[in-house]
């Protein structure tokens, strides 16, 4: 369904929308959507050593759903992350919607997730450093925000 080349880049004003939420009934219509997005990943990762998660949006889906592919595909429908850590960690953070591009910004070291799985039962996560980063991130596409908006300065931008 999806491939490498199907992810959008960054300059595309898609990537500036917020998304609208997953409705229960659109689960059945989502499953080849959310395979597509799990090998997706997979080809990223072969071509840049890196991808752990994406965004529907990065793929023209403007709905609320992010695939998180670390060991298995993991479909997270309508996250919302609450309870944000005070505690910083600053990164150099990376895209696959600029893939050669890195971004020093800071992340919240802790929050929590609540989410719908693939079952549409409530699920709520506590997330930290690597997990916690990574969401933030990929729930900031569902909001047409993109880690460039991040940035600490403008210093903050280096080739990979």
């Amino acid at each position: 369904m999806f491939h490498l080349e199907d992810i959008i880049l960054l300059g595309d004003p898609r990537l500036y929308e917020v998304c609208e939420a997953v409705q229960k009934e659109e689960l059945p219509s989502l499953q080849p959507v959310v395979q597509g997005m799990a090998n997706t990943i997979l080809e990223f990762r072969a071509k840049y050593g890196a991808g752990r998660a994406i965004a529907a949006p990065q793929l023209g889906i403007m709905k609320r759903l992010v695939v998180m592919n670390i060991d298995r595909p993991i479909a997270i429908y309508n996250p919302v992350l609450f309870d944000e850590s005070k505690e910083m960690i600053e990164l150099w953070d990376d895209c696959m919607s600029f893939p050669n591009l890195l971004v020093r910004l800071k992340r919240h070291r802790f929050c929590k997730m609540r989410f719908r799985d693939e079952n549409w039962e409530e699920q709520i996560w506590n997330l930290k450093d690597d997990l916690s980063e990574l969401l933030q991130h990929e729930i900031d596409h569902l909001d047409g925000i993109l880690a460039t908006t991040r940035a600490i300065d403008d210093q903050s931008l280096k080739w990979r």
